[in-house]
């Protein structure tokens, strides 16, 4: 069986949520702060689960440019200029299937590392 593959892709005006469509009827409005706190990239997420690091103070971070990687995922550059994170189209799907699980437990790690969501 295949994965859903994206129909759209879609920036908002704001550049604080990136919308996209499935296939397969699902789709998702996903915020530039949840996708910038869970990016796919090693500086974020470590070469392992332990190493996962909580990125704070990204309340108001926009996505600036958006770039195809091959026809298998997409780059996003943050305007803190992060940029390597790699979004597979199944790791947006996975994103917005368990945005709101994957949102508590982030909110739970900041509480419990005394961290904000709001720039020092």
């Amino acid at each position: 069986m295949s994965s859903p593959w994206p129909t759209e892709l879609r920036l908002h005006k704001d550049r604080k949520t990136l919308t996209i469509a499935f296939d397969n009827g699902e789709g998702f409005d996903l915020p530039a702060e949840y996708l910038r706190v869970r990016s796919p990239s090693a500086e974020v997420q470590g070469h392992s689960p332990a190493e996962r690091r909580t990125v704070a103070g990204k309340r108001d971070v926009q996505i600036l440019e958006l770039h195809p990687v091959g026809n298998y995922a997409v780059r996003l550059v943050f305007d803190d200029l992060h940029s390597t994170g790699i979004f597979s189209w199944d790791y947006l799907l996975e994103l917005g299937r368990h945005r709101k699980a994957y949102w508590a437990e982030y909110l739970d790690e900041l509480r419990e590392k005394n961290l904000s969501r709001d720039r020092p």
